[in-house]
């Protein structure tokens, strides 16, 4: 079916799809709802999507590691019904997106919002996770490449393949085609070392890992196949490795709303959340 646009673009908010009712082509709150606080020094608004579960797995890496201050309240931010619309959650990130976060450890709270920002943040707060600074550029890099290409893989190819209304093939093939060169890209770098910026786990790591470490195991759009992610040999050494990880482990269940109950922690405020706080302890389905 061939299309012509018009000479001026209108909303038409019935255009279809998974999402398409909580898009819109403007910005702000559509309604007033504060956002709750914890007792931690970082509170966290977010969705186990990948570019929350990136922020989720370093406060439990950070944890892991020693870093106590690094405790974090996790709140539910259910986008499919609009609460990154509220007033307050727009007021920590005019975007509209998570994760979002309040930074609560210091005389006055600051926000930060994006996830590769949330990331850079964090690491550098604790001093965790950056990598030897030899190797920092390389480090930024891999961290900033991922935030620019992980829109082809969830917004381009993702949003065609999984939730447009209908599959078009002109989109899936381009986006397809664009998802499989950046396999071929993260493959060839993990040829020759162990992580993304060298021999030392970085948040560059959890950033790429949330969406393509998981888009290598299977666990993005049932698209395993179609794309065939078992063919990146260095690829899924690289995201099996990571995903043996506890704290990877612990990160992927918070603010999870989906998959086994016991795997989704609706909202983490405490370490023992993980053993006593899962849907399956709670009795949700």
């Amino acid at each position: 079916m061939s299309y012509t646009p018009p000479e001026i673009w209108t909303w038409d908010a019935e255009s279809g799809g998974k999402w398409a009712k909580l898009n819109r082509p403007i910005a702000g709150p559509t309604h007033d709802k504060e956002l709750p606080v914890g007792q931690h020094p970082f509170q966290l608004y977010s969705l186990a999507t990948p570019n929350g579960v990136k922020v989720t797995v370093l406060f439990e890496e950070l944890l892991a590691a020693g870093h106590a201050g690094a405790e974090y309240d996790a709140w539910l931010i259910r986008i499919q019904d609009g609460d990154q619309f509220g007033s307050g959650f727009v007021d920590v990130n005019p975007n509209s997106k998570i994760p979002a976060l309040m930074d609560r450890s210091g005389p006055e709270p600051v926000r930060v919002f994006e996830s590769g920002a949330i990331l850079l943040h964090l690491a550098e707060k604790f001093d965790a996770f950056l990598g030897p600074r030899a190797v920092r550029p390389e480090m930024l890099s891999w961290l900033f490449w991922q935030m620019g290409s992980a829109p082809y893989l969830g917004g381009g190819f993702g949003h065609f393949y999984a939730y447009a209304p209908e599959p078009m093939e002109y989109p899936i093939n381009r986006f397809a085609m664009e998802v499989k060169r950046q396999l071929d890209v993260l493959d060839r770098t993990l040829a020759d070392r162990r992580y993304l910026a060298g021999d030392d786990y970085t948040i560059a790591d959890m950033a790429n890992w949330a969406w393509y470490g998981q888009l290598a195991l299977g666990r993005q759009y049932e698209a395993g196949t179609f794309l065939q992610v078992e063919s990146y040999e260095n690829v899924q050494r690289w995201a099996k490795e990571i995903d043996a990880r506890p704290a990877v482990q612990r990160g992927r269940m918070v603010n999870r709303m989906t998959g086994a109950p016991e795997t989704q922690l609706h909202e983490r405020h405490d370490a023992s959340d993980f053993e006593t706080s899962t849907q399956d302890k709670v009795g949700g389905a």
